[in-house]
């Protein structure tokens, strides 16, 4: 390795050898000089001149300064001493200080001396250049020496985990705490790789997120206590965190005061610069001057770091208690509230709620600096200043008006904001429904008629925002027009030092006068937001108990009501009136009605009733979730809960089991097994570590039933609640959980409630509950059930049903296991093809800076015009500006007395309102570029979303889409285009003012190339880190959006099973790392800040040493006139704040920029077929007839296929059942027939057209369809059932009656009722009549039907198969079933096994072979 590496060392060598030899050799040079100049003085000395002891001590110490530099520069291991920013800071202060000496040494002494001294100082300022030049050119390279590639493999590799492992948080000592020194090591490794999570800075311990949210939640339990549904989070953050926040406002206080101390200084710099004679005062105030800058600029950050501090606090404990809400919230409380309003909560609420830290302190610091400017003003310009004080009072009303505008558009904006993400995240958690629907057109047209009304009153906003602009940055220009002409007219005559202390301290106005309207704005938006939190904090809990982030969730007293008098009792129910409507609904509507129940300990307890009875309801009554308004439950022992409709959440198969209980290995094996899940896991790639899918997608409906029983089992509960979950699983997966998980050995002695229609159970229960409009009508044993008149509830069309899972109950172990176990063990791996073929990727990030393209595409949303005219009117802007001062100079330098005033009044009267015209131009411009950008982006990534294949999002969860929906879509709406101006505008200062500094200084141009240098170093070691920071802070935020999703879709769950420690805990793990990202962020951006503005302040301080050199009579350099020294100070004195502005504007907008880089990505994904090559007639198919001809499809192109080479026929009016085991490819027929997955080999023919051919939406348009998981969205019963209004009320009653629904619906309001999200207003069952009713009104030749009767009861299933059997003579009906007496009146039966069709024909003749497939799918259930 030595050997490899040698020639790249000499190469290295060999180019670093001249800046050696320049290192060495200058100091050598000057010291030989130094060495002159003390022979010079010992020679006088000799000849008996006298010589002042401190020419005699300065000599001395330059020669040895100069000595000891050469040495070092000799010496190869202290040669990079030299490189330190220290040593440069001190050698620019020594080349300053010898300025004096110069000055005097010039004036009297001889040729020769003055040689020798110019030579001596142009060596001292060559050398400090090269100093600085080579600092910032090559510290950075030698700091990442370990990391060039040219070291060796292994050592660069243990270099990076030792740096990665050494950002570990300490007490650092006040220096690096000053200079955020803490942060080089991240931003060494930032410059040189991407950065990881582990490359980030460690929280200090007051930050991290466990501690901030026990602080807070004890602030808000405390205040909730003492004011119940008066209770405010802003008195809780105050007890919690305002100590903390006073003490910033001390420091505040000093800092702002310090900003004053510049102008009197400026003003005493150009009084002494007028006098002519400049001496020790002119350098003294000069060094005052820039020092005061570099004390200011350790204040500021000092401030900004600890500010940032708090409100990284405040958000993480803001965040946890939300999120504990959400977890502590019943289903009933949480009512109140739509999902995407709680979701918004976390999303904008919180962020809006912390931004009050901001706004308060700056609402006293901000009268104050203005009454402090305005004091001072008077001191310069008498009452003058009164006619701009004028302007400023009468545009103090107007601004509140404004402000009062934009907050009540704000709220409306809000409001319509929170409906969008609702119905976005409707639309995402049914996709695959609404693309088998074709409904994409419809859900588009919801989403952007809700947009129009988001973005309509964003417009408001946003023109309400350019007045502002437009009042607060004409206001100086006004300011000082208006001031300067009433001095003048009032006879007054203006000089150099009255009129750049009045333009500094005009500068200082800007920011306090433009900052006030936002700090007011700020704070409303906060108060409104803090009010919706609270609103929302103080709904009534279901937990009592406080949850700590660092322990399990003590149990709150309704579950842990455990003080029996009947010990043999498992749950008593008194009397109760159930309602799903919140506790402050005044009329509830009451779902279960006068309930008294005893359930004995270790039975199986069946509660049976017709869809919509309240079975669901009951059990949910048990677990808590519904408002009881009368009565009372008490459970004993943890209660396990398996709801009707799966929670699948996204990880591991085994971490969906363990839900955070630790690893058994014999229960887990008892489990899976019992479930048969065990075969399932066999023919995953990754077994049981494989990755579940957001809400189970990569698993079928069955897959995913089993999977929750699997997690009931695995608990060892002692009370079981099972809602319908045999109705989900084919039959005889059905009977094998019914017999070795819900009655196996293990539950014996458990208590089981089963909801369900399934007549094998009802026959096994020990005892059944039955069910009617909300009450319990007879609860008994089974033998006496049979007695009574509800036994036909459960009945099919004889009682041989019954006899025969009687005598099964009675023989034990029945042989259908046995052939369950022989079907199980005949599956294949289909099962682990569909998990690998929907495997959720991780979360894409970008590297290195955003690109320039994404910039492009910006400004083609909104519009190159818009573009052009923006910078057009900023640049002019800007110009008439820096004309309107450099006007002020020419007046102040040429004018004597009052001559010539109406003249000079009138030009600068002339560049005021030209400044006044252009920037409205630029503020409106600003504002309609943006709205256009907003609009267009949204639009074109909801077209590219709805257009998007079913695969995609599959791969992408939820919570990753509706971020870029959200949050992402926020910050383009409003955070992007606010600070692009910013930065525009601070570019084009930033320009003006580099060329105002040229013009006025020439001088400046002599450190223009170095600063230049500096700055760019600087900027580029920042930039290259603050991009990832950033980057990796926005996948930081997603988890936390994504868990927030998965608890709220889960929470009925996560509370039954008592888990909510365990997700509390893993919410804190994700909010940590958030809060990682963000503090390395923030250190990032305050190591700029400081460097910058201690660069700003070096300038000052250069620029006023020079003026005071210039000044000096005895030179030929001249620095030009007091009027030209005043503009250049006065602009370099915000010069900090353009510098730092223009860079932070920049790394903002980068940062911002990069949401546009993510919702680009989605604008460019890959999209549906939306022509096709053959458009069939409006009434196609007229015939029905469906041919699938050796159809192959595989879901990912390594994977085995799911169809293996089918191949049937339907015949046109044929009604066809689909059989077969979970995974066997039943799915998968419908998914090729309606196109949302391609197939690779074959084709399928409808009436002869090839599908493939047809336009997928035009495709699916034809056929009609009743999904597996039925489908209900957000609005009126009527739109759900007719949503393009074609029929008719008549008909969609007709089809309701049809279905079995009409009484049920006529009851509630008829069809004008409003649905709520996902159809909670009804039951599954009922939601999957509807879903039925919907299908039959489309009136298609082709309807499918996915299990529609897997959620109804037996008697209201026959019903409906009499239906379909009868409305639907002569369409093709295509039915996937589990339950066997569906498909029996079927014309055809297909069997498929492993993807292949095994077996076809009609069902009573394969029912009479004893050999087929079908006949021991058939023995094996209960028909």
């Amino acid at each position: 390795m030595s050997l490899t590496q040698s020639p790249s060392l000499i190469k290295n060598a060999r180019r670093r050898l001249p800046e050696k030899l320049f290192a060495f050799g200058v100091p050598c040079f000057a010291a030989c000089l130094s060495l002159l100049g003390l022979i010079v003085l010992v020679k006088k000395k000799i000849d008996g001149i006298d010589v002042p002891n401190h020419e005699s001590l300065f000599r001395s110490s330059q020669f040895l300064a100069w000595v000891s530099v050469s040495l070092v520069s000799a010496n190869g291991t202290w040669f990079k001493v030299l490189y330190n920013p220290i040593i440069c800071i001190c050698w620019m202060l020594k080349i300053l200080l010898e300025i004096p000496h110069l000055q005097y040494t010039l004036a009297v002494t001889k040729a020769m001396s003055y040689f020798t001294e110019i030579a001596s100082f142009c060596t001292s300022v060559t050398f400090g250049i090269f100093l600085i030049v080579a600092t910032a050119a090559g510290r950075l390279c030698n700091k990442r020496e370990v990391n060039s590639i040219e070291a060796p493999l292994i050592p660069n590799n243990e270099n990076s985990e030792v740096e990665s492992t050494n950002l570990v948080y300490k007490h650092h000592n006040i220096w690096e705490l000053l200079t955020f020194k803490s942060v080089n090591p991240m931003m060494d490794i930032g410059i040189t790789r991407q950065l990881d999570f582990a490359d980030l800075l460690e929280l200090p311990s007051e930050l991290r997120a466990a501690s901030c949210y026990d602080k807070l939640l004890s602030s808000w339990t405390a205040e909730h206590q003492n004011h119940h549904a008066d209770s405010s989070l802003l008195r809780a953050m105050s007890y919690a965190y305002g100590w903390i926040y006073l003490r910033l406002g001390l420091l505040k206080v000093i800092n702002d005061s310090i900003s004053f101390v510049s102008p009197l200084l400026l003003n005493k710099f150009i009084r002494v610069m007028q006098q002519g004679s400049v001496g020790m005062d002119g350098y003294t105030i000069a060094i005052s001057l820039g020092l005061t800058s570099i004390i200011k600029s350790f204040l500021d950050t000092q401030y900004s770091f600890r500010l940032a501090k708090l409100k990284l606090m405040l958000r993480s404990s803001i965040m946890g208690i939300v999120y504990r809400k959400c977890l502590c919230l019943n289903i009933s409380e949480r009512s109140r509230f739509s999902e995407g309003e709680i979701q918004t909560f976390m999303s904008v609420d919180v962020d809006r709620t912390i931004n009050l830290c901001n706004s308060l302190h700056d609402a006293w610091s901000l009268p104050l600096q203005i009454g402090l400017a305005l004091y001072l003003l008077y001191t310069q310009v008498n009452y003058a200043f009164l006619s701009g004080l004028a302007i400023t009072i009468i545009l103090i009303p107007v601004n509140k008006s404004i402000s009062t505008r934009i907050a009540t558009a704000t709220e409306k904006m809000m409001k319509q904001k929170d409906e969008r993400v609702s119905c976005a995240g409707e639309l995402l958690a049914n996709i695959r429904t609404v693309k088998m629907y074709s409904w994409e057109k419809l859900f588009t047209q919801r989403l952007k008629k809700r947009r129009e009304l988001e973005v309509m009153h964003l417009a408001t906003r946003k023109y309400l925002d350019a007045w502002c602009v437009y009042f607060w940055a004409t206001t100086p220009t006004l300011f000082s027009l208006f001031t300067f002409s009433i001095f003048a007219i009032m006879g007054h005559s203006l000089d150099a030092a009255t009129v750049f202390t009045c333009v500094a301290l005009f500068n200082t106005l800007i920011s306090p006068l433009n900052s006030f309207p936002w700090v007011i704005n700020g704070m409303i938006d906060a108060v409104i937001s803090s009010r919706r939190l609270a609103n929302y904090l103080s709904t009534p809990e279901h937990c009592s108990s406080a949850l700590n982030a660092s322990a399990e969730i003590v149990k709150d007293d309704f579950e842990r009501n455990t003080e029996t008098i009947y010990d043999s009792t498992a749950v008593i129910v008194r009397n109760i009136c159930c309602s799903w409507s919140s506790s402050s609904t005044v009329e509830p509507s009451i779902i279960l009605r006068d309930i008294s129940l005893e359930l004995p300990k270790g039975l199986l307890i069946a509660i049976i009733g017709e869809v919509g009875s309240g079975k669901s309801s009951l059990l949910n009554s048990i677990t808590g979730e519904m408002s009881v308004i009368s009565g009372s439950i008490n459970s004993c022992g943890s209660i396990a809960y398996v709801p009707q409709v799966p929670w699948i959440l996204s990880g591991s198969l085994r971490d969906n089991i363990l839900l955070g209980k630790g690893f058994d290995t014999r229960r887990y094996e008892e489990a899976i097994h019992a479930c048969t899940l065990d075969v399932d896991i066999s023919g995953m790639v990754g077994g049981d570590m494989s990755y579940i899918g957001e809400k189970g997608l990569n698993l079928s409906g069955g897959q995913r039933a089993r999977l929750a029983l699997a997690r009931a089992l695995y608990h060892d509960s002692d009370i079981y609640l099972f809602d319908d979950i045999l109705s989900a699983v084919d039959s005889q997966v059905a009977s094998w959980i019914l017999e070795k998980a819900i009655m196996g050995p293990q539950m014996k002695r458990k208590t089981r409630l089963l909801s369900t229609h399934s007549l094998q159970a009802i026959s096994a229960a020990d005892m059944i509950v039955v069910m009617a409009n909300g009450s319990v009508k007879w609860f008994g044993t089974f033998e006496c059930f049979l007695a009574t008149p509800y036994s036909r509830i459960s009945k099919l069309d004889s009682s041989r049903a019954v006899s025969v899972t009687i005598a099964q109950k009675n023989k034990g172990p029945s042989n259908s296991s046995e052939v369950m176990i022989e079907d199980v063990l005949d599956n294949d791996s289909v099962v682990g093809q569909e998990e690998q073929r929907n495997q959720t990727e991780a979360e894409a990030r970008k590297e290195g800076m955003v690109e320039l393209i994404v910039y492009k595409k910006y400004a083609t949303f909104a519009g190159w015009s818009m573009v052009f005219l923006i910078f057009l009117s900023a640049f002019l802007m800007q110009a008439s500006r820096n004309g309107n001062d450099l006007w002020l100079t020419y007046w102040v330098d040429t004018s004597t007395g009052t001559k010539n005033t109406r003249f000079y009044l009138t030009i600068l009267a002339v560049f005021g309102i030209i400044n006044s015209f252009f920037t409205l131009g630029r503020a409106f411009s600003f504002a309609y570029g943006g709205l256009c950008a907003a609009i267009q982006i949204h639009a074109d990534l909801l077209g590219n979303l709805i257009g998007a294949p079913a695969s995609f999002f599959d791969q992408n969860p939820s919570g990753r889409i509706l971020n870029r929906l959200s949050s992402d879509l926020y910050a383009i709406d409003d955070s992007l285009p606010f600070i692009l101006n910013i930065f525009v505008a601070n570019f084009l200062s930033l320009l003006g003012t580099l060329v105002v500094l040229c013009y006025s200084q020439v001088t400046f141009l002599l450190i223009l190339v170095p600063l230049w240098l500096i700055y760019s170093k600087v900027q580029f070691y920042y930039r290259s880190t603050s991009r990832e920071v950033r980057r990796l802070d926005s996948v930081a935020r997603s988890p936390i959006y994504s868990s927030f999703t998965e608890t709220l879709d889960g929470s009925s769950t996560i509370r039954a099973f008592q888990k909510e420690g365990f997700f509390f805990e893993r919410f804190i793990q994700h909010l940590t790392l958030y809060q990682k990202t963000s503090y390395s962020e923030l250190m990032a951006g305050l190591w700029l800040s400081l460097r910058l503005q201690l660069l700003a302040g070096s300038i000052i301080l250069f620029i006023a040493i020079m003026a005071v050199v210039g000044f000096n009579s005895n030179l030929n350099v001249n620095s030009g006139t007091a009027g030209l020294v005043g503009l250049a100070l006065s602009y370099a004195a915000p010069f900090v704040s353009l510098l730092n502005g223009f860079l932070t504007s920049f790394t903002e907008t980068e940062k911002e920029m990069i949401s546009v880089e993510r919702v680009v990505e989605y604008v460019g994904i890959p999209q549906e077929e939306l022509q096709g090559s053959e458009s069939p007639h409006r009434s196609w198919p007229t015939e029905g007839k469906i041919e699938f001809e050796h159809v192959t499809l595989r879901y990912k192109a390594d994977l085995p296929p799911a169809l293996n080479g089918i191949s049937f026929q339907v015949a046109s009016g044929m009604q066809v059942g689909i059989i077969g085991r979970t995974g066997a490819g039943k799915s998968s027929i419908l998914n090729a027939l309606f196109r949302l997955a391609p197939i690779c080999n074959g084709r399928i023919l409808v009436d002869g057209v090839d599908v493939t051919k047809v336009a997928a939406r035009d495709l699916r348009g034809h056929f009609a369809v009743v999904p597996q998981s039925p489908f209900l969205f957000d609005g009126s019963l009527r739109e759900n059932l007719d949503p393009f209004s074609i029929t008719t009320d008549l008909m969609i009653w007709e089809a309701l009656e049809k279905c079995h629904m009409k009484a049920e619906v006529e009851s509630i309001g008829g069809l004008s009722i409003h649905v709520k999200e996902s159809g909670g207003s009804f039951s599954v069952g009922q939601r999957q009549l509807l879903c039925l009713a919907r299908a039959i009104l489309k009136s298609s030749k082709v309807l499918c039907l996915d299990e529609c009767t897997a959620n109804v009861d037996n008697q209201t299933a026959i019903l409906l198969q009499n239906t379909i059997s009868a409305e639907c003579k002569g369409m093709t009906v295509l039915t996937i079933a589990h339950r066997i007496s569906t498909v029996m009146k079927m014309d055809n039966i297909l069997v498929l096994d492993q993807g292949k069709l095994v077996e076809e024909g009609n069902p009573e003749v394969l029912m009479n072979d004893g050999c087929s497939r079908f006949s021991r799918f058939a023995k094996a259930s209960t028909m």
